[in-house]
């Protein structure tokens, strides 16, 4: 095998590998979402946090859906994972925290929202090249 069939043999390995990870969370996420699902029908109630939640796994599921289709990991959508994280743990948690607590969970937000932003501007003046 000369060096270019063991480079390509290599990067097919590491797809399928990438491939079968993405799939793995996929599922897990799907399961998870079910196991979300069954717990309000049981409560017979639906709390803003279980819905952030859901949210957060339909971001999952956004994001793996877009690297499919563009074999490119965008990174706002962890940065709205996030976010939507920060604000769903200060929903639960605030009674709990004392208030510099919520301050800086709010102060890590506004960064978080931020850094969003930037990153629309870069993709938008600096948009990627085709093959890149």
């Amino acid at each position: 095998m000369n060096r270019e069939e063991e480079k390509k043999l290599i990067q097919r390995i590491l797809m399928l590998i990438e491939q079968l990870g993405l799939f793995t969370i996929l599922i897990a996420t799907l399961v998870a979402i079910g196991q979300e699902i069954l717990l309000m029908i049981n409560k017979r109630h639906v709390h803003l946090s279980d819905l952030l939640l859901l949210f957060i796994y339909l971001e999952v599921i956004t994001m793996i859906g877009i690297y499919y289709t563009s074999n490119r990991l965008p990174v706002r959508y962890p940065l709205y994972i996030a976010i939507v994280a920060l604000a769903r743990l200060i929903i639960l948690d605030s009674k709990e925290m004392v208030p510099w607590g919520v301050l800086s969970l709010g102060i890590t937000i506004l960064i978080l929202t931020i850094s969003v932003f930037v990153v629309r501007i870069g993709h938008t003046r600096f948009p990627y090249q085709d093959g890149s």
